[in-house]
């Protein structure tokens, strides 16, 4: 049952929550809600009828393309950001928070060349090394099945020269969902069973060579192999997961599941297939690298903080459209109508475009480290990375009290884009995925904002998918209204908010009561090894 307005569950402070039924409460918040506000209203009607999204969304994803940290569209997405706030009459700017290994990613170009001539969807790793002028080209072998770690040191030698293949070659390449409107119950069990056997043979295989999947790379690449070749499937059509390379000489790449299949076959039996690699990339060196700060001052207490966050860096399989393009398109767009709507708000509302949260919420680790005078003063924070679907879900992070001030605050929201929202309060810390954690790891009131899936997990989330058109507008527009009017209402409460949270429960491992996430110290200097 969805509650939008108020706690499904309320903490009694004793580290067991307790469901209460709470019907006075709710026809109080709904008669809030019925309330109309002239700040609000005006908010939706910027919202929808001069929304800034997609024009943002082309400049930033097709324009400046994916943001990985230390490469040169991350500093122009930076510059870009504060160019665009300061064209709507906010102030902001690019703060540095530490430095990471420079890489500029250039062409990418697979052929097969033998047994027969073919160009094979692919991509270089991030922070891959250069094939340097013409390419590479060499015959393909598989990652040997050998009997424990001596037997592959022995067999080692074999991949000097060679593109060696380390990824299992997946039996199909249908989605299950595909399986399961198409196929028969017992061709989908049998095909099931066939991928679990094949996966966990896979694990022993690798297992038995002694290294895992960090350092086998490095291994073949001190044994003279001509690169490592890989498919990490996402499990939907045609979308692989992206991420970074572990070799320094070698280049590394991605091929998608069809063709790599391809080459596994070929290899397999017998065929030698050769591939040609042309992997062009530079190494810039240490290069610094920025958060993306901008602010609308308050009048009335400028030194309580609302803030919007969300991180601006992405892997770069695709451009990073819903990872985190789509929420700082919400963030952006909240602080412009924010801007021209409420432009003397009571609080500061602070925007932060967090730099290196795939590596570790770095960016945002740093921002709390260097500003205890901000985060000792936060009246709230609003996170968004969980893709291009519409808020469903907002939980208290164990604050006691959240229920109290976000069921105010959320009664405001226009009920077409409430009634969608479920929320949990006091809810639980949890480990924090993203940058909000950073901040509540140092006690502040920070909210994660969850979106409805749209298959994030398996087919944009750091995947070569993540593009532009994997955009739902409409979603995207609502959570930056939904953004608006809670940073508007957080503004003008005439209340702080609470930071008393919920006593966790005993670890039963320990026998002690469990403890808060610690904040932990930002990565300063990263990639640089």
């Amino acid at each position: 049952m969805k509650i939008p307005l108020l706690p499904s569950r309320l903490g009694s402070g004793t580290g067991t929550p307790k469901v209460l039924l709470v019907s006075l409460m709710l026809a109080t918040q709904l008669g809030f809600a019925q309330t109309k506000d002239p700040v609000v209203e005006a908010i939706v009607k910027e919202a929808n009828e001069n929304s800034q999204l997609e024009p943002l969304a082309h400049e930033l994803m097709d324009v400046i393309g994916p943001r990985l940290v230390g490469s040169p569209q991350m500093q122009q997405a930076n510059e870009w950001a504060v160019a665009k706030y300061k064209g709507w009459g906010i102030t902001a700017r690019n703060e540095k928070w530490g430095e990471w290994r420079g890489w500029q990613r250039g062409v990418s170009h697979i052929d097969m060349v033998h047994p027969r001539v073919k160009s094979l969807e692919g991509m270089q790793l991030a922070w891959s090394p250069s094939t340097k002028g013409k390419g590479v080209t060499a015959e393909t072998i598989i990652l040997p099945d050998v009997a424990d770690s001596v037997a592959f040191q022995k067999w080692l030698p074999t991949a000097k020269g060679k593109f060696v293949l380390i990824s299992m070659a997946q039996p199909t390449g249908r989605p299950d969902y595909n399986w399961q409107e198409f196929g028969t119950k017992d061709s989908f069990e049998k095909m099931k069973k066939e991928r679990t056997a094949l996966t966990e043979a896979w694990r022993e295989r690798l297992r038995k060579t002694g290294f895992n999947n960090r350092t086998l790379p490095v291994a073949l690449e001190k044994a003279g192999a001509a690169g490592i070749v890989m498919s990490n499937w996402s499990s939907g059509f045609g979308v692989n997961k992206i991420f970074s390379a572990y070799t320094k000489k070698i280049p590394t790449v991605d091929i998608a599941l069809e063709d790599y299949g391809l080459l596994y076959r070929l290899t397999e039996s017998g065929q030698k297939p050769r591939i040609s690699v042309q992997a062009e990339s530079k190494e810039r060196g240490v290069v610094p690298t920025f958060n993306t700060i901008a602010e609308i001052k308050g009048i009335q207490k400028p030194d309580e903080y609302v803030i919007l966050s969300a991180h601006f860096d992405s892997w770069d399989g695709g451009t990073g459209a819903t990872d985190n393009g789509t929420g700082t398109l919400v963030m952006m767009e909240a602080m412009r109508i924010l801007k021209k709507i409420y432009p003397n708000p009571k609080r500061t509302i602070l925007v932060g475009h967090w730099g290196s949260e795939e590596q570790g919420l770095n960016g945002s680790r740093a921002f709390v480290e260097d500003h205890p005078e901000i985060v000792k003063n936060v009246q709230a924070l609003f996170n968004q990375d969980n893709g291009t679907g519409r808020v469903v879900n907002i939980s208290g992070q164990g604050f006691l009290h959240s229920y109290n001030y976000i069921g105010r605050w959320l009664s405001k929201v226009p009920q077409e884009i409430r009634q969608h929202i479920e929320t949990n309060f006091p809810g639980s810390p949890g480990a924090g995925g993203s940058d909000y954690a950073s901040f509540v790891a140092a006690g502040a009131p920070a909210f994660s904002l969850s979106s409805l899936s749209w298959s994030y997990g398996t087919y944009t989330w750091h995947t070569n998918r993540d593009t532009y058109d994997k955009i739902v507008f409409d979603d995207v527009r609502s959570n930056a209204i939904l953004t608006a009017i809670l940073a508007y209402m957080a503004s003008e409460d005439p209340e702080q908010t609470s930071r008393e949270r919920i006593v966790l429960p005993v670890d039963a491992k320990t026998n002690q009561p469990a403890t808060w996430p610690a904040p932990k110290g930002p990565t300063r200097r990263g990639g640089l090894d």
